[in-house]
């Protein structure tokens, strides 16, 4: 079976049709960049530049980098612009595609939901927590397979920031961070998770899930186990396809 995947992130937009059987693109997946400013039109447009470059005319569900509400409402914007706040994601972008079903999730959300049943995640019991390091920092939390929706971790306090504006991947390239200097804020920011939640496993996603050599074997003093993402980048795609079969038009 195949869905329609889509994630929106703060620098791309990037879809595939998803073979739900293996948890995998079925084709190579489009990217285009995420227009700026990402006002809700200007992003429905680079959506729909997406699904139609596939011919795509079936369901089609979407990951959004902010609390997601219902399968449709947004109420955080961090990363796109703030235009988006109580915005009826799930309308526009079926009203764009041409009436398509549609359903939208919380991009991290998303990642973690495809990583449990296909990746790193898959058979682990216990909390579970992935973490996307990207424009900004997402989070997915699970205990024993159960989603607690919209955490949005990558906001918590971090030496009196916004933990995303310390340690993202962003953060990485804007202070021109070497990865050791990078790991350390990672370090620090994990080490204030696991104080919170306790899980036994980390799960690190997003684009530097492709590269685990550079940075992994300086992360120290973390109790729970720290691996990749197996899905990468991917996790979203998949993600949001699968909340487009088996979430109903909800986020949760």
């Amino acid at each position: 079976m195949q869905i329609f995947g889509v994630d929106i992130g703060g620098s791309g937009i990037k879809g595939a049709p998803v073979d739900l059987d293996r948890g995998d693109l079925a084709q190579e997946r489009l990217k285009v960049l995420t227009p700026q400013p990402a006002t809700p039109d200007a992003v429905a447009d680079g959506v729909k530049e997406v699904v139609e470059h596939f011919g795509w005319t079936g369901p089609v569900g979407l990951t959004f980098p902010g609390v997601v509400t219902g399968g449709s409402h947004i109420r955080t914007a961090a990363n796109v612009d703030k235009a988006w706040i109580d915005t009826d994601a799930r309308a526009l972008f079926s009203e764009r595609l041409g009436g398509l079903p549609v359903t939208v999730v919380n991009d991290a959300d998303a990642a973690g939901v495809a990583e449990m049943a296909f990746g790193a995640g898959r058979g682990r019991e216990g909390t579970v927590i992935l973490l996307t390091f990207g424009t900004g920092i997402g989070s997915a939390v699970f205990t024993d397979g159960l989603l607690v929706a919209n955490t949005e971790l990558g906001h918590l306090e971090l030496n009196g920031h916004d933990a995303e504006k310390r340690a993202s991947s962003k953060a990485k390239d804007d202070h021109e961070l070497t990865w050791e200097h990078w790991a350390r804020r990672v370090t620090k920011y994990l080490a204030h998770v696991e104080m919170l939640f306790s899980p036994e496993l980390f799960i690190i996603g997003g684009g530097v899930s492709r590269k685990p050599e550079k940075f992994l074997h300086y992360i120290e003093g973390i109790k729970a186990e720290i691996v990749p993402a197996q899905l990468q980048n991917n996790a979203g795609i998949v993600g949001a396809a699968m909340r487009a079969t088996a979430g109903g038009g909800r986020a949760g």
